[in-house]
């Protein structure tokens, strides 16, 4: 796919907006010389993440000539503030300026229709080129070339050096935690420790009992120790096996507990093609697994890449698209025929499927029986978002990531809102019960959270991953107090 051509010279930004990843503002009048890409984004969006190694990529190979501006354009209420904006980019790896263009001023000026939108701009502040969608990195490459054989003579070969995020950073014990399962039996936490690229084993008191994985990125195989992850999402324990959904290398992984090995099971290391047809697993690409659940020898996949629900065989290794037709969007119907968007938390009562629809701010269910169909609880639209309590029919949720069934309830992490919220299937009426609306962190009977991106039960507490305060909250549900553990 080639660029969309376009000419005309490329509008300044508005001097009032905040920047992140440089110090004071920027103006694409001190960028004369480079050549400039505008990757217009916004942070829960899927496509928006699956080229982000596409730019690194491009900063990689031209790290004098060009300079990445990211124009975050936000879809959320929540991404409209600055400071999550600023945890999404320590949280993906974002070492480029960023905009936050809250009101869509640039989006507007730029006429962007959707996300991610990219645009590339020449030496002398021209536009000539843009494109919507994934796969960027080889048009752009190509175009980048022709620009430098073009302007030879004005490129602008001094080091452009931002002032990153990172640098400004305190590291704790756990990175951006984006999943945590409860084993009751075991009297233990499997903690997915995601931007610190492993899964940590713990009690229920915080002692370190295990960890799976070396915290280095990567796709090794092999013993605990040596074994490799990127940015490890849900997993789900099953006797002495853990599986784990491998999302940034697009891959399930299986740990055996009791040889302390890690092996891949599905996925071949490379995102996979839109509406792939999935045969076995070893030999079928995947696109970002989010979470997982098992029912009766069946690992059944939040797929947020394709907007899917997947299944995987653990007997036979046979991957099958299990619901949602790949259509981005809001619809129930039967299995295949049903649209998704962006399932990222999954459970099961063991003969339905409940999960969380992230991009339509939906909790919804699939029936696990012959000729079942996909049906919502709570959500309707993809830009029909906010926080409402009450029945199901008229409450609203900011983009979910986690939840848990448990005796007729469902736990919830109403992510964007940095609320946890209660379902009661029987009554068909959802309450907050944890978390003031705004972000934070605070303990106690008035906790507050930070996008919190995983839940689990066991013993009557609630295990929260509070993804962006790098800490596992645990809430008392007989008290309605909150703590968080403490990691030892």
């Amino acid at each position: 796919m080639d660029l969309k051509n376009y000419k005309g010279n490329a509008p300044s930004f508005p001097f009032e907006l905040e920047w992140l990843n440089i110090e004071g503002k920027l103006q694409l009048s001190d960028l004369k010389g480079k050549i400039v890409i505008l990757d217009f984004w916004t942070y829960c969006c899927i496509n928006c993440m699956h080229i982000i190694p596409d730019l690194k990529r491009l900063e990689a190979k031209y790290p004098d000539e060009l300079v990445v501006i990211g124009v975050h354009s936000a879809k959320f209420q929540n991404e409209k503030d600055t400071e999550n904006i600023r945890q999404a980019i320590l949280r993906y790896g974002i070492e480029h300026p960023v905009v936050n263009d809250y009101k869509f001023q640039i989006w507007t000026k730029y006429g962007a229709n959707a996300w991610p939108t990219v645009i590339l701009i020449n030496p002398l502040g021209d536009i000539v080129g843009y494109m919507s969608g994934e796969g960027i990195f080889e048009p752009f490459d190509k175009a980048i070339q022709q620009l430098l054989k073009e302007f030879e003579e004005v490129i602008d070969r001094t080091p452009f050096k931002p002032e990153l995020e990172k640098f400004n950073v305190q590291k704790g014990k756990l990175n951006y935690p984006g999943k945590v399962t409860a084993d009751e039996k075991g009297k233990r936490l499997f903690i997915s420790d995601s931007n610190n690229d492993r899964i940590l084993i713990t009690g229920f008191d915080g002692n370190i009992i295990d960890i799976i994985g070396s915290g280095l990125e990567g796709t090794a195989d092999g013993l605990f120790e040596d074994a490799s992850f990127n940015k490890p999402q849900g997993v789900v324990h099953a006797g002495d096996f853990l599986y784990i959904a491998d999302t940034e290398n697009h891959l399930i992984r299986k740990a055996d507990l009791i040889k302390r090995t890690v092996e891949t099971i599905a996925g071949t290391g490379v995102q996979a093609p839109f509406r792939v047809k999935p045969n076995s697993g070893k030999n079928t690409p995947l696109n970002s697994p989010w979470d997982l659940t098992l029912v009766n020898g069946i690992l059944y996949i939040a797929m947020a890449g394709p907007h899917q629900l997947w299944s995987l065989d653990l007997a036979s290794n046979k991957l099958e698209v299990f619901a949602g037709s790949g259509q981005e969007n809001i619809h129930d119907d039967d299995l295949l025929s049903s649209a998704l968007a962006q399932p990222s938390g999954i459970t099961s009562d063991g003969e339905i499927l409940y999960f969380a629809d992230s991009e339509v701010s939906a909790v919804r269910f699939a029936e696990l029986k012959k000729n079942g169909r996909v049906q919502t609880l709570i959500g309707s639209g993809l830009f029909e978002f906010g926080d409402k309590d009450g029945s199901f029919s008229s409450a609203l949720l900011q983009h979910p990531l986690g939840l848990v069934y448990n005796n007729g309830l469902l736990y919830l992490a109403d992510t964007y809102n940095h609320k946890i919220k209660l379902l009661d299937l029987a009554k068909k009426e959802i309450t907050t019960l944890a978390g003031s609306g705004e972000r934070g962190m605070a303990d106690g009977t008035e906790a507050k959270f930070h996008e919190p991106g995983g839940i689990s039960i066991a013993h009557g507490k609630l295990y929260i991953a509070d993804t962006n305060n790098h800490r596992i909250a645990v809430m008392d549900l007989s008290t309605g107090t909150t703590s968080t553990l403490e990691i030892k």
